[in-house]
């Protein structure tokens, strides 16, 4: 009899231990921390974001001894939305540039001050760690009328419409290759590259090289593009575009020239302060004075208003 409590006393206490033990590795195993396998990450394969800019100025003058208008006032806006991917050896880039503004004084009436609409498509493969063979697509022209102001022989204003909503138009497609040294800057050259220009009305097409007969005419060349985008330390980004295209049907070496700067400070969260220069040369684009040959054209806007940043998803 004693033998058979001893023996039940020992397998007691030998399961007890055992039960003790599953205890502690089930505890053991639930503080484990869980490694995540590196190649189960995910990399983000679009990054999204953009820009919006809004300026208004206004002033008004009464019994003005120093003179000047008496009222005055203008709005500017600018809105830019980016799409990049990026997965394995493809990348997809994506930029759209719109720019609106008028100013209206006394004197002068209502007038355009900024029209603009830029949309860049670029798809490229990487050959090497800097070059990819890319192809790209570009659109630009612009929203509204407008309008070129002299006086007559009386010293009355008058105004000849020169450009409307898509007219010019310019309608770019390359073949080339872009060289990346790093994320900042981007250089985009083609030795094959089509471009249309086109302006539906006949009235204004010789305006820009385009035959009266016609509402188009096509061009080949060479075409090579040249984008910066750099964040100046917290508070100021700056971002420039080249573009250069030389037409081997026409004057080749009359080099048509688009370039654009935009350079923004961050004042408040909301608040920023915006400068923009654009210059363009085509030598086949009459000059608004028509007693002149073709000159560049320069547009500056500098302003301090409202931003807002879209977040990157």
């Amino acid at each position: 009899m004693k033998t058979q409590l001893t023996m039940l006393l020992l397998l007691a206490v030998l399961l007890g231990r055992a039960q003790d033990q599953t205890v502690k590795d089930l505890k053991n195993e639930a503080a484990k921390s869980i490694a995540k396998d590196p190649k189960d990450t995910v990399q983000k394969t679009w990054k999204l974001g953009g820009l919006f800019n809004l300026n208004i100025n206004q002033g008004s003058l009464s019994n003005w001894s120093a003179g000047g208008d008496k009222f005055s006032f203008s709005i500017n806006s600018y809105l830019n939305l980016f799409a990049f991917y990026k997965k394995n050896r493809s990348s997809w880039d994506n930029n759209l540039d719109l720019a609106f503004g008028m100013t209206n004084t006394t004197s002068l009436g209502s007038r355009k001050a900024s029209d603009r609409i830029d949309y860049l498509s670029k798809y490229g493969y990487a050959l090497s760690k800097k070059w990819y063979a890319a192809a790209l697509f570009n659109l630009r022209t612009q929203f509204a009328k407008g309008y070129a102001y002299s006086k007559t022989a009386a010293g009355k204003d008058t105004s000849t419409i020169i450009s409307k909503s898509f007219a010019p138009a310019y309608v770019l497609l390359s073949l080339g290759f872009d060289y990346k040294p790093n994320a900042d800057l981007s250089i985009f050259i083609s030795p094959f590259t089509e471009r249309w220009v086109i302006a539906t009305d006949r009235n204004i097409a010789p305006l820009f090289g385009i035959d009266s007969s016609k509402k188009s005419k096509n061009e080949l060349g060479a075409f090579a593009s040249i984008n910066y985008n750099k964040k100046l330390g917290k508070a100021f980004t700056f971002k420039t575009r080249l573009d250069l295209f030389s037409n081997y049907k026409q004057k080749p070496q009359n080099v048509d020239i688009f370039w654009s700067n935009v350079l923004t400070a961050k004042i408040t969260k909301y608040i920023n302060f915006s400068f923009n220069l654009d210059m363009i040369y085509d030598d086949n684009t009459q000059n608004v004075n028509p007693a002149k040959g073709p000159a560049p054209q320069w547009l500056q806007l500098m302003g301090i208003g409202f931003a807002y940043n879209f977040s990157n998803k």
